[in-house]
């Protein structure tokens, strides 16, 4: 069985006495894990070197992801159900959007970093963020189909193309067409076209042929 520690730490005995009680398990070696926490001089308890470390990870690389995003969206994560959550995030991933409930805090200096500092007017209560590589619209298009059936989930802001959108640019941006529709109708206005010069050329061969005749 297990041995329970208890760790004691006096901080500024001449005034007070602070005793913070760590239960922590024994390994079987005898010996501690190191704590996850440390104490300043001010006698505050602060996050070690690892979790500074961890939360300086999460700013790098939601920053990287801004910055190589074609379109990016900010929504109030609230009131959306497991169910529907769950639905959300497979359709996301599917679409090649990358999604992610972040703290405000942290995701206030991966704005700064990516150049989109005026997204952190909008870092208010619970938020995700959502980031799209190559469709500018598959992000703002399946967050706005969520945000309307659900009243408490709010699109906040985005951006396409390092312009900064506030909520109606947004669902603006949500109501043009999908990036594979667009390809579609590209393709056909092209097949189309080519049908049409095609028609023209065999005409004026046949033309040519009864001329000749």
């Amino acid at each position: 069985m297990p041995i329970l520690g208890l760790f004691c730490i006096s901080m500024d005995l001449q005034k007070r006495l602070f005793i913070l009680c760590l239960f922590r398990e024994i390994p079987k070696n005898g010996h501690m894990s190191k704590l996850s926490f440390h104490e300043s001089k001010g006698g505050e308890i602060m996050p070690s070197a690892q979790v500074l470390e961890s939360k300086k990870q999460i700013v790098a690389d939601l920053t990287e992801k801004m910055k190589n995003a074609v379109a990016g969206v900010i929504v109030k994560y609230e009131g959306i159900t497991v169910e529907d959550d769950t639905a959300l995030r497979s359709e996301l991933r599917k679409a090649g959007v990358e999604y992610g409930v972040i703290k405000n805090t942290l995701t206030k200096r991966a704005c700064e970093n990516a150049g989109y500092s005026e997204l952190s007017n909008v870092l208010e209560g619970m938020t995700a963020v959502a980031t799209s590589a190559e469709d500018p619209v598959a992000a703002a298009k399946i967050l706005k189909k969520y945000a309307d059936k659900v009243e408490s989930f709010e699109i906040k802001a985005g951006f396409v193309d390092g312009k900064i959108l506030d909520a109606a640019g947004v669902n603006e941006l949500a109501d043009l067409p999908s990036k594979e529709v667009l390809i579609g109708k590209v393709l056909g206005s092209l097949q189309s076209s080519l049908y049409g010069l095609a028609y023209v050329l065999q005409a004026y061969i046949d033309k040519s042929g009864e001329a000749s005749a």
